[in-house]
């Protein structure tokens, strides 16, 4: 299939943050919460006093080759070959996954001509301050002044690069507060965590009616929420499987752990039409990014049977809330046709997970996975439903 007039909007590429994005704004009272430190010759970073391995290397100077596990993705692993061996050699962090001018320039070589931009060291955040709320919005808030001095939200103001800056939930007050901020510095995607909303009174969902002022605001506004894979605390639930007390390890391999990996996002939509939050807010626009699409079918499944069973306990049915609010953008090597025919065509968003090692090397590449595929869906899956969902123009 041929790439001229076929605009791509990746729904999911990444930043990598500088030592100082979680704390160069945070209040000189929380100092110290977040540091680095130098073990057995490796810098580590430190939270509330706890070295965490969530990312290896967290200064982000040398990382994983873009696209280093394409072929693992695409192929399996009938070698046996080990982790080392299927990652490489890692290559030193250029100016393009550090800065957007530069990013900019790597997307015009790319061919690529907008992106959502998330951060990498963020996912880390919330579950390592579940119960110190405060602590959660004062760093939160100090990331999102690091990404809009670095990226702003809307870089140049080119509807080019969407940098997504955190909302955290625990006190609703300063989630709306956090969410007016970004708005009046152009934001036009949110990023929040797929997970019970951390609290002094324990963790809750936020389909919640407690949160309603937030998601009047979010509908309001028309701002696109992306609940992107992160730490949402399930490694609690798996390490009483395992019989051992770890934190999520996303970049170690761990069969058990992967079975369950997208509960959370599963979860998180279940929360959100089951507590009626969609119902009451029918304009939110959820997408799920960097999440799979396994989930989808076994959840409507589900969904379809229990409000057959039970139709007084939804506000509506609630497969058709999924199909109306939901937007999934799964893993490149999934089959996006099968999901827009679960979903519907409108509701698929291509993501590249880009520059990280188990995305595309070359998002646009992509074009040619979907060339069985008739084009007017390849133009929506690749750019077109995006764009129409965060209400922006054709790029010029």
């Amino acid at each position: 299939m041929a790439h001229a007039g076929i605009s791509v909007f990746d729904a999911d590429n990444h930043l990598y943050e500088t030592k100082e994005a979680l704390t160069k704004y945070l209040p000189a009272r929380y100092k110290g919460a977040v540091d680095y430190v130098e073990l057995n010759g490796r810098t580590k970073i430190m939270v509330r006093g706890q070295v965490s391995e969530y990312i290896p290397n967290p200064t982000f100077e040398v990382v994983a080759r873009p696209g280093a596990q394409e072929d693992y993705y695409r192929n399996g692993n009938p070698n046996g070959l080990s982790h080392r061996e299927i990652f490489g050699k890692p290559v030193k962090c250029i100016d393009a996954w550090r800065e957007p001018a530069a990013r900019l320039a790597k997307m015009d070589e790319q061919g690529l001509d907008r992106t959502l931009m998330f951060p990498t060291l963020a996912s880390l955040i919330e579950e390592r301050m579940r119960d110190d709320p405060d602590l959660i919005h004062a760093v939160i808030h100090s990331l999102n002044e690091w990404m809009y001095e670095t990226w702003q939200f809307n870089y140049e103001g080119l509807d080019r690069i969407f940098t997504t800056p955190v909302i955290s939930l625990p006190f609703v007050d300063k989630a709306i507060e956090e969410l007016e901020w970004v708005l009046e510095r152009g934001a036009k995607v949110v990023l929040i965590r797929p997970a019970p909303v951390p609290g002094l009174r324990g963790p809750r969902s936020f389909g919640l009616p407690e949160f309603d002022p937030f998601w009047a605001r979010v509908q309001e506004a028309g701002i696109l929420v992306a609940l992107h894979s992160s730490d949402s605390g399930y490694a609690r639930y798996t390490s009483e499987w395992m019989g051992a007390s770890t934190e999520m390890l996303p970049f170690q391999p761990n069969t058990f752990r992967m079975l369950q990996a997208w509960r959370p996002v599963e979860d998180a939509v279940s929360a959100l039409v089951c507590h009626g939050a969609l119902s009451r807010f029918p304009q939110l626009k959820i997408a799920i990014v960097e999440n799979g699409m396994s989930w989808v079918e076994p959840l409507l499944k589900s969904m379809k049977n229990l409000y057959k069973k039970m139709p007084h306990d939804f506000l509506e049915n609630p497969v058709d809330v999924v199909k109306r609010n939901i937007y999934v953008s799964p893993f490149w090597e999934e089959d996006l046709g099968e999901l827009a025919q679960l979903l519907g065509e409108d509701h698929v968003l291509f993501g590249s997970d880009y520059p990280h090692p188990e995305g595309l090397a070359n998002p646009v590449s992509y074009i040619d996975e979907l060339s069985h595929l008739p084009e007017e869906l390849v133009r929506k899956i690749m750019g077109g439903n995006l764009t129409q969902l965060m209400g922006i123009g054709v790029p010029a």
